[in-house]
């Protein structure tokens, strides 16, 4: 027992640098993103880190509703692209392509509700809050896509099935060609954001939804949510292992275009 859990927490709960999770005492789990307790700066060590913090959340039955949150009123606001290092080589893009395909299946296996809480910048990584079932928004929440097609690669490891099974191909198409910012009001308006909020409360309005589907069974909670996300889980099993096949490629050929030109 005391290689599982510390104190009353599992010990999975301290094993990543940038995911700090907690749970109350009736389960529900919030899980915020952050770098050194500021808004995230996305790296490489956290994209490997995330395949195994959403396996083991979505593994302990002790978690009965999980939320998704950021530091500071900040989803994922950077990147640092260096940090994955040289991306044309095969072998780095290999573990950059089963990673981004894992995170997004063990995020689609969390077999409770999930809830985003979205403040300030979602701007990396938004799909892993369209994952959510709902998503709660600040009113000065923005929504974008930095790191793909206007930094010169395909976005390609999920943002567009997210996006497309959320908002509709077109919107999404638009969205990712053309990156710019989304308010939370448009997002609402296109159906991505279930509630949009006072800025700072959108997390604790995630907890008041927490509560109210606690009152709900859990066979049927834990049920509701794989019935939800089973048609978004197929796509991104069709999808995103293709989709950054292709990210890949664009990646390799966009440093070989920057080489070149030094």
């Amino acid at each position: 027992m005391e290689a599982i859990m510390q104190g009353t927490q599992p010990a999975y709960f301290a094993a990543y640098r940038s995911v700090k999770l907690t749970r109350d005492d009736q389960g529900v789990l919030v899980g915020e993103f952050h770098s050194k307790g500021g808004p995230l700066n996305f790296t490489a060590p956290d994209h490997t880190d995330f395949v195994d913090a959403f396996y083991r959340i979505s593994q302990d039955r002790e978690n009965k509703i999980v939320i998704l949150t950021g530091a500071r009123g900040e989803f994922i606001p950077d990147i640092d692209f260096s940090s994955f290092g040289n991306v044309a080589d095969p072998g780095v893009w290999s573990q950059v392509h089963d990673e981004g395909v894992q995170i997004l299946e063990n995020l689609a296996n969390i077999r409770v509700p999930v809830i985003a809480a979205i403040e300030g910048r979602a701007h990396v990584h938004s799909e892993y809050a369209l994952l959510a079932d709902v998503i709660v928004a600040g009113q000065g929440a923005t929504f974008n896509d930095v790191p793909h097609f206007a930094g010169g690669i395909v976005p390609g490891d999920g943002i567009f099935t997210a996006w497309s099974y959320r908002a509709g191909a077109g919107r999404a198409e638009a969205f990712l060609l053309n990156p710019q910012l989304l308010s939370a009001k448009t997002a609402h308006e296109w159906g991505v954001v279930a509630e949009v909020v006072p800025n700072g409360k959108a997390l604790a309005r995630a907890r008041e939804l927490a509560l109210l589907y606690l009152k709900a069974p859990e066979v049927t909670r834990r049920n509701t949510r794989a019935h939800f996300i089973q048609p978004l889980k197929e796509r991104i099993v069709r999808e995103v292992g293709y989709g950054l096949s292709f990210e890949g490629a664009s990646a390799a050929a966009l440093i070989k275009s920057i080489q070149a030109a030094k």
